[in-house]
């Protein structure tokens, strides 16, 4: 190891005294010594044993040129950014923790560095850096923010976890009934509680906004499992990928981002209700392996070659006609027949009209709770505007009316004016398929609101749907904002 301390080719040195030199060969920093052009004029042998150059090498030579040449990704550092030569110009001193050293070998390690200015005689003469290797920090660092992604990962998927049983807890012991007297509607709960108590898989068809989830919860509850978790999924709100995830879970390193272990929606459904909401977005990969679940009561995790074995009772919902959907090659007939056992049909709302004075009485009591009012109800003329409205929204589209006016009305007694649909809109729909329609109605909202998706005044709420729900139908139908 070399013990040359100052070259005699600057005034910087002429300082450094044998006893100073004694002392700076001894410290465990790496230390270099400038003149005002950049040169090498002092190297210490911890400099020299980090980096793997010699102050022979490098006494008298540009130490940018062999140790800061470049940054960590291999682009160029130009020499005037460099802290170093900016306080040779300046003369203040800088203190840098997130840069990296070249060695001789061509490797690099990061480095803590300051930068010094060194006078003599009230003139600046040269510069000494004083620098350490950080690598063993950086490690421990990066070990830590991985360590610290996994607890929040993990903490974040338990308190999922824990809302969606709680969310499903609260489903049990609400209030979850159907409100109506009308002749379909007392069809329906007939037909509810015959199957309720069987195993058999259930398919609810009906429009939007019907209240089709409301039933299969009806089911559940009515039923042998209703000890048991609820557990929902819309198949319209995942992709293809996204979704066999979430069906069947993953375990950790499975794919990108799968950083833990994650148990899919069959295994919380153990021993209680699946339900399937708008099953016909499913893609035809995804049927197939539904298609297996239901035959042999048992999957695998993404990743995982271990059979799990699950017993379910499974509820399906669509506002699609899935026997079309089969015709059309869209959905399997096998999966078709699998789900059709026990077909249940939720009526439009503009097919049992007596039933909104019932209906408007169970919002009104909902709302009062969630907005804390005292609203008594709707007026008779109110109720004569809601009645002669056509409902293409169906029940969601009346409870977003009603929730609409509560907010709006200063008293007690609802005021509703009449309800007229878009009958421009309504004819500029003619020729075109479910999907445009919908991508229409979606955007027209959307403009209407300033494009604003969730929030108290987002689209997501007059529409009735969740905020994920809706970005994904707005993926899937191409609706992008206007730049």
């Amino acid at each position: 190891m070399c013990s040359s301390s100052l070259a005699p080719t600057s005034e910087a040195h002429v300082d450094f005294l044998p006893e100073n030199k004694l002392l700076l060969n001894a410290v465990g920093e790496g230390i270099y010594g400038f003149d005002l052009a950049g040169n090498a004029v002092f190297i210490n042998p911890a400099a020299e044993r980090m980096t793997g150059w010699t102050a022979q090498e490098l006494l008298g030579k540009n130490i940018h040129n062999h140790h800061h040449h470049s940054h960590a990704d291999g682009s160029h550092y130009p020499q005037e950014d460099c802290p170093i030569y900016n306080t040779m110009h300046d003369g203040i001193a800088r203190e840098i923790s997130h840069e990296l050293f070249w060695r001789k070998d061509g490797s690099s390690f990061p480095v803590h560095y300051t930068t010094t200015p060194v006078y003599k005689q009230q003139q600046l003469i040269g510069v000494v850096a004083i620098f350490r290797d950080i690598s063993m920090q950086k490690q421990t660092e990066d070990s830590l923010r991985q360590a610290l992604e996994q607890v929040q990962a993990l903490s974040e998927k338990l308190a999922s976890e824990n809302d969606y049983l709680q969310m499903e807890l609260a489903s049990h012991t609400g209030d979850v009934s159907i409100s109506g007297e009308s002749e379909p509607i007392l069809r329906l709960i007939q037909q509810i509680k015959l199957v309720a108590n069987t195993n058999s898989t259930v398919l609810i068809s009906g429009e939007n906004g019907t209240g089709k989830e409301l039933v299969a919860r009806n089911i559940h509850k009515l039923s042998e499992r209703s000890d048991k978790p609820l557990v929902s999924v819309n198949c319209a709100a995942f992709s293809p990928t996204l979704l066999e995830s979430e069906l069947f879970g993953h375990e950790k390193g499975a794919f990108t981002g799968a950083t833990t272990r994650r148990k899919g929606r069959f295994e919380l459904a153990h021993q209680g209700t699946l339900f399937l909401d708008e099953v016909a977005e499913l893609s035809l990969e995804a049927q197939s392996k539904l298609l297996r679940v239901l035959q042999e009561q048992e999957f695998e995790r993404v990743g995982s070659s271990t059979t799990i074995k699950v017993d379910i009772r499974l509820v399906t919902a669509t506002h699609h006609d899935l026997l079309k959907r089969v015709q059309q090659g869209l959905f399997r007939m096998d999966l078709y027949y699998r789900l059709n056992v026990f077909p249940l049909h939720v009526p439009p709302l503009r097919e049992r009209l007596q039933d909104i004075p019932t209906l408007v009485s169970h919002i009104v009591a909902n709302l009062n709770k969630k907005l804390g009012k005292k609203i008594k109800g709707v007026s008779n003329k109110g109720l004569s505007h809601l009645m002669a409205y056509s409902w293409p929204g169906n029940v969601r589209e009346l409870q977003n009316v009603i929730e609409r006016q509560s907010i709006l009305s200063q008293g007690q007694v609802l005021q509703i004016p009449a309800l007229q649909v878009d009958t421009a809109n309504a004819v500029s729909t003619h020729g075109q398929t479910l999907e445009q329609v919908e991508a229409a109605h979606i955007r027209r909202t959307l403009q209407q609101l300033g494009w604003r998706i969730s929030g108290a005044q987002g689209a997501a709420q007059v529409l009735g749907l969740p905020a994920s729900t809706l970005r994904s139908r707005m993926k899937k139908l191409n609706i992008h904002r206007p730049s």
